[in-house]
């Protein structure tokens, strides 16, 4: 089972921030608006060379105007923990970085030859989708 710890590291939440690194306490952190910069973050984790990334996550538009706000929406933040969760496993499972981009940006057969991070992003069952795979990948099964 993925650390609600882990989900907040990627975050970039503060470690000092014990709550948010409980399941309930990080559910309050995202209902509240996490910080615009976990979005930075995340982008420049997932895809360094690409700064437009971000815009994936949260139209440009938007974004523009969280900025100001200094807080995500709930569901934007949501979203980001979604992602943020799948990034988190596909580091346990690969062990670098540049690999765990490599599995999320290629095509993989079992989902239809899409890029796991697409599917990701797509919504919450296609998170589930690629978390299986990545389960399957640390615990054995084949994916």
């Amino acid at each position: 089972m993925l650390a609600f710890g882990a989900v907040a590291d990627v975050l970039g939440l503060p470690a000092k921030e014990i709550a948010a690194r409980s399941p309930f306490g990080l559910m309050s952190r995202i209902e509240d608006g996490l910080p615009v910069g976990a979005l930075d973050r995340m982008a420049r984790l997932l895809a360094p060379s690409d700064a437009h990334f971000k815009y994936r996550l949260v139209p440009k538009a938007t974004y523009e105007r969280r900025k100001t706000a200094l807080r995500l929406s709930s569901d934007e933040g949501t979203r980001l923990a979604r992602v943020a969760r799948v990034w988190s496993l596909a580091l346990d499972v690969w062990q670098t970085e540049t690999e765990a981009r490599e599995f999320l940006f290629r095509s993989h057969p079992m989902l239809e030859d899409r890029r796991p991070i697409d599917v990701v992003i797509q919504n919450e069952i296609g998170a589930e989708l690629v978390l299986d795979i990545l389960g399957g990948l640390k615990y054995g099964s084949a994916a």
